[in-house]
């Protein structure tokens, strides 16, 4: 989506900002996301900080805001820290710690799945039982697609398991953009990953049975599984046939139906 360039924010806007940062010495934006009018890491005077904004007339400052109230919740080794935020001229702009690393490859092979599958194991483990903090359950946001009990749960989930979000270096991950969160069985993110692998080259039996490997796995029932990649599906397929021309879409779509045939194959 197209993104405001930081010489472009409102001048009283950018004060505000390097009032917190100091004065900026280069700007390298980030195209990645979809859910802010602004992003980019901010060099000034040898610091890095990691800025997004989104408009407040836009349905997307919703997603900020989110990921701001969640930020104090996520464990600090795996998520970067919010340092501050602004709210003004029309603006809500939030500043993080910036984190080395770059998006995850999911490719068959890749040396970064280890860290992706420690990642998401530490994630489970850190936020089950979930934090206090008010989340949509998953039981709302799957149960119109199957029966709300096989996808509840007590873990506070990221969801949005894009190769852009899990930022690599060396044998770590780090987690970024919780703006889609929800509370529910803990091994629905290694689900939501094992769809992100198959589109990425793996096969549908070869994801499942990296996804197995995860502790996270003994917890899904057949029965939730073969549900969650009917809906999981039914989802991508909806997304496609909406915009039929992203690649993105036509190709998730595609993975989905992968791991639902597999599940009949199997079964």
């Amino acid at each position: 989506m197209p993104r405001t360039p930081w010489d472009e924010l409102p001048a009283e806007l950018r004060e505000k900002v390097t009032a917190h940062t100091g004065g900026v010495d280069q700007v390298e934006p980030v195209t990645a996301g979809s859910v802010a009018d602004f992003a980019a890491t901010l060099t000034t005077g040898g610091r890095r900080v990691f800025c997004k904004g989104s408009r407040l007339d836009t349905e997307r400052v919703g997603f900020l805001r989110t990921e701001i109230r969640l930020n104090e919740h996520l464990p600090a080794d795996l998520t970067p820290r919010l340092q501050w935020t602004t709210e003004m001229q029309g603006w809500l702009i939030a500043g993080f710690d910036h984190v080395p690393g770059a998006p995850a490859d999911l490719r068959p092979g890749s040396p970064d799945l280890p860290a992706v599958a420690a990642a998401l194991t530490s994630m489970a483990q850190t936020l089950t039982p979930a934090p206090a903090v008010d989340v949509q359950p998953a039981t709302a946001r799957w149960g119109g697609l199957l029966n709300p009990a096989l996808v509840d749960g007590d873990t506070l989930l990221h969801t949005d398991m894009t190769h852009n979000n899990f930022l690599v270096s060396g044998a770590r991950s780090w987690v970024v953009d919780w703006s889609m969160p929800c509370r529910g069985a803990v091994w629905i993110d290694t689900a939501r990953m094992l769809i992100r692998l198959i589109r990425a080259g793996h096969t549908a039996a070869d994801a499942e049975a990296w996804a197995a490997a995860l502790p996270m796995w003994e917890h899904a029932s057949s029965e939730a599984l073969d549900a969650f990649a009917r809906a999981a599906a039914t989802v991508s397929r909806r997304l496609r046939d909406r915009n039929p021309s992203a690649p993105h879409l036509v190709e998730m779509a595609a993975a989905g139906r992968a791991w639902v045939e597999h599940r009949h194959a199997t079964a």
